[in-house]
């Protein structure tokens, strides 16, 4: 597949991203599974945009048409909603989504995990962070006391990192929990490059951002990344996660699984290549990866809507909240 060709799909299928999440959200008709697809859509959540991670994510997927023998359309997006509405109306069969929209697919569009992704260090989580401009002198404390004084940018409203992370461990940790509207001068919600680039301009005076993004400014903009200090980080986070359709074709299903899970490994000039492209988009490899990957995520919904319920003076939904809470910190205590 050539980058021209896969440049001009994916300029078609993006510019009907709004169509497709209209269609999904107004309750079409989904299609059943009736043996191997003639295309597999692939859905990329990317804050940064088409122009910039289309040319890294090119060459894998041309590998993974080879490799599986169906066509693979490239599905760009930086908006959780759409591509997840996407998927659930199978407009889009496979998707690499972070933490939240990948759970959000599991339980809106019937979606599976099939593995996750593990960094150039070998890690396969990572850590929202606070950042502020390089020399403000905006420290955490400054920010906790609120009062008002700082101009905020927060994340999607479905940003693991963004948003849920830093609202679970940071502000709702607080006593009594901090509500960014009645903190902050001005809270303003846009992808992690925007807020960054927003923080190294001046006009936010702090932004929620995560590690991943920090990388990715040292590479594609170290002036703008030079302009940024970290001042919080969260307790780690699932890395990103590459999901199908659950009633995708099973022979099909079984294909991509394979190809992620064996994408660079092993020895020889291909399997080099592969891992040049890995690490084009930061990653050294694809891990073998069920739901319960996603269950630190899991807890940082449930601790979210039980803050949310005691606001509202909802008791039995605190309750219902703070068992499932419990649930999941009892799975993670027996977890090796």
């Amino acid at each position: 597949m050539s980058l021209t060709r896969f440049t001009r799909r994916a300029g078609l299928i993006a510019a009907s991203a709004a169509l497709l999440a209209l269609s999904a959200c107004g309750g079409g008709e989904e299609k059943a599974a009736t043996g191997a697809p003639e295309t597999i859509t692939f859905s990329i959540l990317s804050a940064e945009g088409q122009a910039s991670a289309g040319p890294l994510w090119e060459p894998l997927l041309a590998d993974m048409e080879e490799a599986i023998g169906i066509p693979v359309e490239p599905f760009f997006g930086s908006n959780y909603t759409v591509l997840v509405e996407a998927m659930r109306g199978n407009q889009t069969q496979v998707a690499w989504f972070s933490a939240k929209p990948a759970l959000e697919a599991i339980d809106r569009a019937d979606a599976e995990v099939i593995a996750r992704t593990v960094n150039r260090e070998g890690q396969d989580s990572y850590r929202a962070t606070l950042i502020t401009k390089t020399g403000s002198g905006i420290t955490l404390d400054d920010v906790l006391r609120c009062g008002r004084r700082y101009d905020f940018g927060i994340g999607d409203a479905q940003s693991t990192s963004g948003t849920l992370a830093p609202m679970a461990f940071l502000f709702n940790a607080q006593t009594p929990p901090i509500v960014p509207e009645q903190c902050f001068a001005t809270v303003r919600a846009a992808n992690h490059q925007a807020n960054a680039f927003g923080v190294a301009t001046g006009v936010l005076d702090v932004a929620t951002s995560n590690t991943t993004n920090t990388v990715f400014l040292r590479r594609q903009n170290p002036a703008v990344a030079e302009q940024i200090t970290e001042i919080w980080q969260s307790p780690p986070i699932p890395e990103s996660g590459i999901v199908v359709r659950g009633d995708l074709d099973p022979a099909t299903k079984e294909k991509i699984r394979s190809f992620f899970l064996t994408y660079g490994q092993g020895e020889g000039v291909e399997a080099e290549r592969q891992r040049q492209v890995l690490a084009g988009l930061e990653y050294s490899q694809f891990r073998a990866a069920d739901d319960a990957y996603l269950n630190p995520v899991r807890e940082l919904v449930a601790d979210q809507k039980l803050t949310e319920a005691r606001a509202r003076g909802d008791n039995a939904a605190a309750a219902e909240a703070q068992a499932e809470l419990d649930r999941l910190r009892a799975l993670r205590e027996v977890q090796p």
